[in-house]
């Protein structure tokens, strides 16, 4: 889209969560997971892609792949989804966390008014026909 590769998936998660933070956490392991199955499709063409950026608008679940020491917090998570901060400290991927402002996904999941669309469109370089 515009100059970048995307992975865009949608569809209902497995898990019910408690929060905010662990619904971000668990998409951000399952972009993971994508990042991953894309990092090796690009080594059969010999390229190497290492540290591949995942954003996050919620700074809870970014802390929460920092950090993993908060086991009051994630324990009753599912533990397939940790995977994302062994991979992290393999320097495959990282989380960044992004501005909601600067949140291009938020297009594709949330309604706006017409001059927000507009700016979210440009941000993508996506081409708006006109009626």
């Amino acid at each position: 889209m515009g100059e970048r590769l995307i992975s865009w998936q949608c569809k209902k998660q497995h898990t019910v969560s408690l929060s905010t933070a662990e619904a971000e956490y668990v998409a951000a392991a399952a972009c993971c997971s994508q990042v991953l199955w894309i990092q090796h499709q690009l080594e059969d063409y010999g390229l190497k892609f290492r540290q591949t950026p995942i954003y996050c608008d919620n700074s809870a679940a970014v802390q929460i792949v920092k950090n993993p020491v908060q086991h009051s917090k994630t324990k009753h998570i599912d533990i397939k989804t940790h995977f994302i901060r062994d991979c992290v400290d393999k320097q495959l991927v990282y989380l960044e966390q992004i501005h909601t402002d600067n949140n291009c996904a938020d297009l594709f999941t949330k309604s706006f008014d017409t001059a927000r669309f507009n700016v979210l469109v440009r941000f993508i370089k996506m081409l708006r026909f006109s009626d």
